[in-house]
């Protein structure tokens, strides 16, 4: 039998997650492409993709549940036409056997034949038997915690529910979890860039709620917009808008100034940034250690009429030979991700607390170099796509002790209500620090961290 293109997309997209670490944001677009899927189909496939990906620890704990192993004693590539296959049985309205035979048939096509495929029949048939509510109650009566039940429930590995609560405690708002967590488990509205002084936000877009240079369409292709204004309209979350805004405008641009985005794949950044530079009259640079995501970046800023240049270099390195030389220094810093869920809901499943310490010292170790690269008075925006206490205030308390009087910290909460309004609910920290913290269920942006430096 065949499988309907969709789900072939679907479990292609989900085979390259799974096997080669791909992104789901960025293999999607290309295999529904190349499928020629139509715009109907082309969202099943979205919904398929993104949905199999955000609820995967719940699928893998029912299938072990209905399989009587665990996952890791299945083959992969049947492992993930069984996630695929629950996903559509337990939250979609796709008809149960549809769901089954198609993904029993990718079981068979992709592992291994016969075998794969009677196993896959049985599992599947075996959770179509029961409720939604009666799988869940069943996993969720092994949890051993409070945290593991809520992990299991909304699909969130442990160490990040832990850390997700602290990180909203340390605003007062620990009651806030439940919310955070199902809002990364919502597909979030497509949020768009007008590069300001090139580019207008359309007539017929919603302006976003914060970011001045936000807007949101009223449906349709996004790409047709990217097009249509050679990328000067161009996707981007509000967030990330928010954190380049905050360096730019900071303070007034005096023309002339040097500015340097470190760590700058895959672009979005560095396109406003260069943007803002254009219009202040200021120079931007910009590297990128990796030789593809640099290649991202210098597409991202052919938009704009600024001659920047994008090297390739350790950005430690890169900055060690720029002492003294910037007014001011975006560190995007590499990090767990955990910010960014709702879009790249595969982050949850490829990062563990054992990768927290090397990220947080290659953070500190990028704003060190940073901070040398500035000129006296020159200030640098600190950014992670995650709230993690180690990965924010942790590195910031570290930075204090190590510059003292010689680095000063900056309000970047008042930085960010002159841009956005003075509507924007940005708490203070418990530690002291003025860093500005972004939501996705507060403000519908990815979980920025945002920390303005500025150097004696």
């Amino acid at each position: 039998m065949s499988v309907q293109g969709a789900r072939a997309v679907a479990y292609d997209v989900l085979r390259a997650v799974s096997a080669d670490e791909a992104y789901a944001n960025l293999s999607l677009p290309h295999a529904i492409e190349r499928a020629r899927l139509d715009a109907k189909d082309a969202g099943l496939a979205t919904e398929l993709t993104y949905g199999t990906l955000r609820r995967r620890g719940t699928y893998d704990a029912i299938i072990a549940a209905a399989a009587d192993r665990t996952v890791d004693r299945i083959d992969p590539p049947v492992l993930d036409a069984l996630r695929l296959g629950v996903h559509q049985l337990l939250s979609t309205r796709v008809a149960s056997h549809a769901a089954v035979n198609e993904s029993v048939e990718l079981a068979r096509r992709h592992g291994g034949g016969r075998g794969a495929a009677g196993f896959a029949n049985a599992v599947l048939r075996r959770v179509s038997r029961e409720t939604p509510g009666h799988w869940m109650a069943r996993i969720t009566s092994a949890a051993r915690s409070d945290d593991e039940r809520i992990g299991l429930t909304t699909s969130h590995p442990v160490w990040i529910v832990r850390a997700f609560r602290r990180a909203l405690a340390a605003e007062g708002r620990a009651d806030e979890l439940d919310a955070l967590l199902a809002a990364d488990n919502d597909a979030p509205r497509v949020a768009m860039v007008a590069l300001p002084g090139l580019a207008e936000i359309p007539d017929d877009a919603r302006p976003a709620r914060f970011a001045p240079t936000a807007f949101t369409t009223r449906g349709g292709d996004p790409e047709a917009l990217i097009r249509a204004s050679d990328g000067r309209l161009r996707v981007q979350d509000e967030g990330s808008q928010l954190a380049a805004l905050a360096l730019s405008r900071v303070r007034p641009i005096a023309a002339g100034e040097r500015w340097l985005d470190l760590c700058a794949g895959p672009g979005g950044k560095t396109a406003l940034l260069a943007a803002e530079a254009l219009a202040g009259g200021a120079r931007l640079d910009a590297n990128e250690i990796s030789p593809h995501r640099a290649g991202l970046v210098r597409r991202a800023v052919a938009s704009v009429p600024l001659e920047v240049d994008v090297t390739e270099e350790d950005g430690r390195d890169r900055a060690a030979r720029a002492a003294v030389e910037y007014d001011r220094i975006l560190v995007d810093a590499p990090c767990t991700g955990i910010g960014a869920l709702r879009r790249r809901p595969e982050a949850r499943w490829r990062k563990s607390p054992a990768d927290v310490p090397d990220l947080t010292a290659l953070q500190l170790e990028l704003v060190r170099a940073g901070l040398g690269a500035l000129k006296p008075g020159g200030v640098l925006a600190y950014v992670t796509c995650s709230p993690h206490l180690a990965e924010t205030s942790g590195v910031l308390a570290e930075v204090r002790r190590e510059f003292g009087d010689t680095v000063e910290e900056l309000d970047a909460r008042a930085v960010v209500r002159d841009i956005a309004g003075p509507d924007i609910d940005l708490p203070a920290q418990a530690d002291g620090s003025l860093r500005a913290q972004l939501w996705p269920h507060r403000h519908g942006t990815d979980a920025m961290s945002i920390a303005l430096l500025r150097r004696a």
